[in-house]
């Protein structure tokens, strides 16, 4: 028989099986977009509930006390007053005598005064240089009455010339007080014009005897 047939597959010449197709999601995209949308509604949710939550929290909390201003402090009664803020002191002059003693001395007048209705005692005068010693008439302790003054004579006895400044300065008093609430010690100046006459009174008293 002449001619050419069909051929015949032999071996592994068969055509290949197709491949395999790829599962699809499970789903399909509207299934994803249902899933997204819950995920949104749910995250919301949760916002909107924590922000109740805050604002709940912030009305039922107790509302703090306000602060009470500070009452401003009494003034104080002139019985509770240091007796050094109620009382001060005045020089009025100076006497000096041009005659020559064992013992200089010199004498000069004070004025005591009280600005409040409480009386103050003044238990001591004294001065800070150690060749003067002071005394006064009327002696101490003596009493100033409430609102009023009492004058004071001190008499400066010179015991030591090596021992006083040529130029006193602007010297002052050691005053002790004392009144209803306290017992205080105060210094005063007294001044230029009692800086002046005490260094004329002290170069008459020592002469050229000073330190």
């Amino acid at each position: 028989m002449s001619g050419i047939g069909p051929v015949e597959p032999d071996g592994d010449t068969r055509p290949l099986d197709p491949p395999p197709v790829p599962p699809r999601p499970r789903g399909g995209p509207r299934a994803r977009m249902s899933r997204r949308r819950r995920r949104t509604t749910a995250a919301a949710f949760l916002a909107v509930a924590v922000l109740a939550t805050g604002t709940l929290l912030h009305l039922t909390r107790p509302s703090p006390s306000p602060t009470p201003s500070p009452s401003p402090s009494p003034e104080p009664s002139p019985e509770a007053r240091f007796p050094s803020q109620t009382t001060s002191f005045r020089y009025l002059y100076m006497q000096v005598s041009e005659t020559k003693t064992t013992s200089p001395e010199f004498e000069f007048t004070i004025q005591a005064l009280t600005e409040s209705d409480a009386p103050v005692t003044v238990l001591s005068i004294s001065q800070p240089y150690a060749g003067l010693r002071l005394t006064s008439r009327p002696e101490t302790p003596l009493r100033v009455k409430g609102d009023g003054s009492r004058k004071i004579a001190v008499t400066v006895h010179v015991t030591e010339c090596g021992k006083v400044p040529r130029n006193a300065g602007l010297p002052f008093l050691d005053v002790t007080l004392r009144n209803t609430h306290a017992k205080e010690a105060h210094s005063y100046i007294l001044g230029a014009r009692y800086a002046r006459d005490l260094s004329t009174a002290l170069e008459v008293a020592c002469g050229n005897d000073f330190q």
